[in-house]
Parts: structure tokens; sequence; C-alpha cells
């Protein structure tokens, strides 16, 4: 095992480089789209002109986001769990935190 860290396989080298003229508002767009993909803009045009999936860092980002989300979403469930049961009708209307507990529940099943 690596202990978590990655081996860097070795750059390809690209034997003919093509010029592409493109407006500042393109070039910035590209250069936009190519940092979104975690990627260098001479990576990035390549891929996309083979027709070959880009992977987006973005994406990963919103499906961490969204595991983080369920496991808060657990965690205040499991509190309001624990209140019912040891101090049930103390400092709010218990029916209301019940309606609440059954909204977590119904947002943790959406986002599984």
């Amino acid at each position: 095992m690596t202990g978590g860290t990655r081996v860097k396989t070795p750059a390809r080298r690209r034997g003919k480089p093509i010029e592409v003229w493109v407006t500042d508002e393109e070039m910035a767009t590209i250069t936009a789209h190519s940092k979104e993909a975690g990627m260098a803009c001479s990576a990035y045009l390549p891929v996309l002109g083979l027709n070959m999936p880009v992977k987006s860092v973005v994406d990963l980002g919103a499906v961490n986001d969204l595991a983080k989300v369920n496991c808060n979403l657990g965690r205040v469930a499991g509190l309001l769990k624990l209140w019912l049961a040891e101090k049930c009708g103390e400092g709010a209307n218990v029916i209301d935190v019940q309606s609440i507990m059954m909204d977590f529940r119904g947002c943790r099943l959406r986002l599984e």
C-alpha cells in the first residue's frame, strides 16, 4: 500500500504542437473550463479534440459535499432521537420535533 500518496506517471512527450487562434474571451473560457476539470489547457484541448470524456474535479467536490450533508443530517437526527428518548417534552413540542425528524429522514433518503 502506498499510504495515500500518488505515484506520478511520467509525462507523455507530444511531438507536434497545434496552433489555435482564439479571441481573448474564448481563451478565458477555455482556461476556466480546463481549470474546472483540473487540467492544463495543453492537456484539456486534446482530450476534447479526441472526443474523450473530461473528468471534472468539480463533480468530485459536489459528491464530497453531498456526503458531508448526509452525515450531518444523520447526526442531527440522532441527536433529536436522543432528546426524544431522554427529555421528551422539555423545551419544545414533541410533535414538532418528530415532524422535523421525519423531514431529516426524507432528506437523507433523497441524498442516498
